[in-house]
Formats: C-alpha cells, sequence, structure tokens
C-alpha cells in the first residue's frame, strides 16, 4: 500500500494552520485522484459527518498567505476562492464520504503521516525541554564564574596604597655624611 503515495508525499502536504495540522481540499484530492470540485460535492452531500473542528474554510489573509509562499497565480488560472481545510479527523471522515477502495487506502497512508508528524513534534518538544534545561543549569555554573573573573578585573582598596618602585630620601643620606 505504501508504493500507491509515498508517505513524504503526504507530510509534505501537511500544513499548520490555525495551531492545526491539516490538509487542504485540492492535494486531498489530488492524492484520491479526483477533481476538487468532485471532492466539495461529495463533502457537501455528506456535511453532518464534518463540523467546524474536522473542516474549515481559510480566511482570505490565510489564503494570500498561502498563495504568496506556493506563489500561485491569482490572475491567471489557480484558485481564486480560499480552500477548506482539513484536520486529522476531517480526514478521517473522508474516506467514509467518498466511499472508494482509493479513498480507504490513502485515508490509512495520510492516517499514518499525522501519526509520525506527531511522533517527530512530540520528540522535538522533548529534545526542546531538555535543551533548556540544560541551558539553565550551565547560565548559572557560567554567571559564577563571569562573577569570579569580574571579582578578579576589580581594583583592590590594598593595592592602591602600595605604589611599585624604590623611594630614596635624600636628604637624609646626605646628613650622615658630613
Amino acid at each position: 500500500m505504501s508504493d500507491l503515495i509515498p508517505i513524504e508525499r503526504i507530510e509534505s502536504k501537511i500544513l499548520l494552520v490555525r495551531n492545526q495540522k491539516v490538509m487542504l481540499d485540492a492535494d486531498l484530492a489530488n492524492l484520491y485522484a479526483v477533481q476538487t470540485k468532485v471532492l466539495l460535492q461529495a463533502v457537501k452531500r455528506n456535511i453532518n459527518r464534518l463540523p467546524d473542528d474536522f473542516m474549515f474554510r481559510l480566511t482570505k489573509e490565510e489564503f494570500s498567505i498561502l498563495r504568496s509562499q506556493f506563489v500561485t497565480s491569482s490572475q491567471w488560472g489557480g484558485r481564486r476562492y480560499p480552500p477548506y481545510a482539513f484536520t486529522e479527523q476531517g480526514v478521517a471522515m473522508l474516506s467514509s464520504v467518498l466511499r472508494s477502495d482509493r479513498a480507504v487506502q490513502v485515508n490509512i497512508l495520510i492516517m499514518r503521516a499525522f501519526v509520525k508528524l506527531r511522533l517527530l513534534l512530540s520528540d522535538n518538544k522533548k529534545v526542546r525541554e531538555k535543551l533548556e534545561e540544560i541551558e539553565k543549569k550551565y547560565d548559572l555554573q557560567f554567571r559564577v564564574v563571569f562573577d569570579a573573573i569580574k571579582k578578579l578585573m576589580e581594583p583592590d582598596s590594598k593595592s592602591q596604597k602600595h605604589k611599585i618602585g624604590f623611594v630614596i630620601d635624600i636628604g637624609k643620606s646626605e646628613s650622615k655624611k658630613s
């Protein structure tokens, strides 16, 4: 089944929008090998299966940001209306909406990609937390070192009283000769 679509191709289509991992309708339609309008017609016929936390339409601002990132033409071809974004649960529901063998197989692959991404993000979070812990530990140790260096660099009040060099009292040495 993994030879159907490489997992890397699916992973590259998962985006972060509104702090949620989503896939856009056109990308999903491409993976399911159907036209975007066919996918959206199936969704509209089964809209009760896809509540707002499963699917939402991007705002014009979000759409323009995506468009600028992917350099999509707004004047000659390309999409003119903001796409729908499907969360992981929405993608899972699409296999029942589309009802094809390919949709089921593709959904299995997509779910695996979401799980893999979630594991990677979890591992990254653990690494980041460990790094912050190490930084705090070494910040304290380095602070002690820097404080010691600063103390060594401060002028000592006793060292200012003693002058370096020789002092010769000429007046006393001449009176002894006479």
